[in-house]
């Protein structure tokens, strides 16, 4: 059965069954963070119990920090959809509030007992923070979770490159254009969706028709060209493409970023197909041309990048 998903800890319903909780915000649901709800979801097989997520939106620095919040790398409802693709039980997400942040780190765990009685075992990474002014730490948590009789799992970080995986490091590498790198750590490829709208048909005009995609996600990834696979419920299967993410200064100008995907071979998309487009490979950064001319020739070694990326040349 798919996971049941809750809003705020006080709304959740669960079977009387131990509840093993990963807790954490899990942007970006990168390896590190399916090591720690791999864990939970392993015991809980084990033991006969249930396997669930504790997360939070939006981030804390929204709150705490709002001339200067952490962008994410992917929004609310596409992680809550990662994580039930883990195969937990359940989802909780929890509204980080001006009452939430207050909570004292020795308050914690009796807040989450009061809410969840059956909770069992706590999983997090071996340096999650919590409470007031992340005052938290592993030590607190365990001396906190001993008084109640529950258990609590540090999981160690996962390396990459001889350094811990974090989602610090993904968004530095989607900022610097690093797609394939970011992707390794991710365990999957970073991926963008939405609804296929009309353009301007410059792009066929110029013999290059794309599908034009509005998206402006928290974390704006470099802006440029790439090699992608566009995908979506009309047509089965990945196909290849070229695509550029950007303002397209050339012709437009725009203040509002889009993805404008050339598919390498027949197109089964057309406006209104809600569609997902994985990147791969960062071909180059968005550049302004002289001349729609040189536009259109800078294009025809884009898509010759593109093929010889997918071996398709």
């Amino acid at each position: 059965m798919p996971a049941v998903q809750f809003q705020n800890i006080e709304n959740t319903r669960l079977p009387a069954k131990p509840l093993h909780l990963a807790i954490g915000m899990f942007d970006g649901m990168h390896l590190g963070h399916r090591a720690v709800i791999d864990m939970a979801i392993q015991s809980a097989r084990r033991s006969g119990g249930l396997a669930g997520v504790l997360t939070f939106a939006p981030h804390p620095t929204v709150l705490l920090r709002p001339d200067n919040p952490t962008r994410l790398i992917c929004n609310p409802g596409t992680k809550a959809r990662l994580l039930v693709e883990t195969g937990v039980d359940f989802v909780i997400t929890q509204q980080f509030t001006p009452e939430l942040a207050q909570v004292e780190a020795e308050d914690f765990i009796p807040l989450l007992l009061k809410h969840l009685p059956r909770l069992n075992t706590i999983y997090v990474g071996e340096n999650w923070r919590f409470g007031r002014g992340r005052r938290g730490d592993m030590a607190m948590l365990v001396a906190g979770a001993k008084k109640h009789r529950l258990t609590v799992v540090g999981v160690s970080h996962v390396s990459e490159n001889g350094k811990p995986i974090s989602s610090t490091r993904i968004r530095a590498c989607l900022e610097d254009g690093e797609i394939e790198e970011a992707n390794i750590m991710l365990g999957y490829s970073y991926f963008a969706e939405g609804t296929v709208m009309p353009g301007k048909a410059l792009g066929r005009d110029l013999g290059y028709p794309t599908l034009n995609i509005p998206w402006e996600p928290g974390l704006r990834p470099r802006l440029g060209v790439y090699a992608v696979e566009v995908s979506g419920e009309k047509a089965p299967g990945k196909y290849r493409a070229v695509a550029n993410y950007g303002l397209r200064p050339t012709v437009e100008n725009s203040t509002q970023p889009r993805i404008e995907a050339h598919l390498l071979g027949p197109c089964p998309f057309t406006g209104g197909d809600q569609i997902r487009v994985d990147w791969l490979r960062f071909i180059r950064p968005e550049m302004k041309f002289a001349s729609v001319d040189e536009l259109t020739a800078q294009i025809a070694k884009d898509r010759a990048k593109a093929e010889a990326f997918f071996d398709l040349a």
